[in-house]
């Protein structure tokens, strides 16, 4: 009967479903949609509750704050209570929220379900991609990432065009309204597809790291708030310095702990640590174009909206034409030389985008944001991926968690560094005579720090994550597979 079991496990562990990966995708572009896609429904929110428009920020602070400091816990209650409950669970909770934003009377409410909002996102993202990870063999990996990581890549870029749509065209109410049918097709779904597994009941909480933890990945948020908009400078780096002695109190802790909340020795894992170093750094200026972007087509060239909309859909255009060939292109090459190529290909993206004038050719400007869009893409599905080439099965929770809150505070460190960036552009006035010049210094600036990210990948070994890049024939019983040709695989 033992032995039965294990075939049958080993069997269903093997069993790569892309139906379950695209459910899961689609839960992220519900998740990543609604975190941004109010921005162009706060003056229709403001005048139907009958407050300032600067107000309504309140609700899109409170969603990304709630969803960044969730996140932690997310790890520990999919081994307690069993994966397929936490994920259904998120989406119902996201889904009921979604109609109480929307029948929202005032702006307290309308806050106050927007952070249930974000508890049910903080749940459905790291445990929709646990789900889909523990039933992905390596050789599968990179099939399995381009569907998880489209919704990252459409997500920031869609949002102004959907939202703008809705509130126009019908209501804000239905920006909410939306998530009622796709959330219930997706729990049922998620009911239907997801395998149901035992929690494990012995699994205690590690309270202290939890508490540090939650309050430094908060206090960071709060502090990129702080420094995107336009509060003192000092208020925002106390809270970024309270944030960072929080979660550094943390690590300590863990690393000593018998059960700590995260298992930090992935991070002895150089392909792991390659999303935290270089990955992150990646992230953080890739994210800052979707703000950069349409601010520049506005405030500097004089476009309107639906025109500058139009050529940032070029960026979506070139994530989406390139998806096809990124499998082939880093099966073919490898790791490394994708993401030296990515990260070196964008910052000269970047450097171009700081030469843009309004005179500039809209074609030669389009086929600019294609080609962005498309380096975009192949960077963030090479970091999706290799960073879980050399975790082991016991490290996976964690991996995936701490995985899932960097990419939150990369995300929001971008913005709030693009907006700083513009702030010290205008008071140094370099640009004084040029309305779009504090942009193109945000630009230059993101070119340079993308650099980082090229030299963090030029370190990594000419195999890394081989494994899942270039899968051979299967191992023997405890034996590592080799790449083709090579020595053998460096993991640390």
């Amino acid at each position: 009967m033992a032995a039965s079991n294990v075939t049958d496990e080993d069997h269903r562990l093997q069993a790569w479903n892309p139906r379950l990966a695209l459910l899961v995708a689609a839960t992220f572009f519900m998740e990543f949609l609604d975190g941004t896609v109010l921005t162009t429904a706060i003056p229709s929110i403001a005048a139907d509750l009958r407050v300032p428009a600067p107000d309504v920020n309140v609700t899109m602070t409170a969603y990304l704050m709630t969803v960044a400091m969730g996140i932690p816990l997310s790890g520990w209650l999919a081994e307690r209570m069993g994966a397929r409950q936490v994920f259904c669970l998120a989406i119902a909770l996201f889904t009921v929220a979604s109609l109480s934003c929307a029948l929202s009377q005032d702006l307290t409410v309308l806050t106050l379900s927007r952070v249930v909002q974000g508890a049910g996102g903080a749940m459905m993202v790291p445990v929709g991609t646990l789900v889909v990870l523990r039933r992905t063999p390596k050789s599968d990996l990179l099939r399995a990432t381009a569907f998880l990581v489209w919704p990252g890549l459409l997500a920031p870029v869609l949002a102004p065009l959907v939202g703008g749509a809705l509130t126009t065209y019908l209501s804000w109410h239905w920006i909410f309204l939306i998530n009622l049918p796709l959330g219930l097709a997706a729990f049922l779904a998620a009911w239907r597809l997801v395998p149901g597994e035992a929690g494990n009941s012995s699994r205690r909480l590690d309270w202290l790291g939890l508490v540090l933890t939650t309050a430094g990945v908060g206090a960071l948020v709060v502090g990129l708030e702080l420094a995107s908009g336009h509060a003192e400078a000092q208020w925002a780096a106390v809270w970024a310095a309270a944030g960072v002695a929080a979660l550094s109190g943390a690590a300590l802790w863990m690393r000593r702990s018998r059960n700590p909340l995260f298992d930090l020795t992935v991070f002895s894992t150089r392909t792991f640590r390659a999303m935290a170093t270089g990955g992150f750094v990646y992230r953080l200026t890739v994210s800052s174009v979707p703000f950069l972007l349409p601010l520049m087509f506005l405030a500097g060239f004089g476009w309107t909206p639906l025109h500058a909309g139009i050529m940032v859909a070029a960026v979506f255009i070139g994530n989406i034409g390139i998806k096809p060939a990124t499998t082939p292109l880093i099966r073919r090459f490898g790791f490394k030389v994708m993401l030296v190529f990515a990260s070196l290909a964008s910052a000269v993206t970047f450097a171009l985008c700081s030469l843009l004038t309004a005179d500039t050719p809209e074609p030669v400007m389009f086929a600019l944001l294609v080609c962005s869009g498309a380096f975009r893409s192949i960077g963030f599905s090479s970091y999706a991926s290799v960073q879980y080439a050399d975790i082991v099965p016991g490290q996976l929770t964690s991996a995936n968690t701490v995985s899932a809150t960097l990419v939150q505070l990369a995300t929001g460190t971008g913005i709030a560094l693009a907006a700083l960036l513009i702030r010290v552009f205008e008071e140094l006035a370099v640009f004084s005579q040029d309305p779009a010049g504090p942009f193109r210094g945000a630009f230059l600036a993101m070119a340079v720090l993308m650099l980082f990210s090229t030299a963090d990948s030029l370190t990594l070994h000419r195999h890394a994550g081989a494994e899942v890049s270039r899968p051979g024939p299967a191992p023997a019983e405890g034996q590592r597979p080799l790449p083709p040709a090579s020595g053998r695989v460096r993991r640390r």
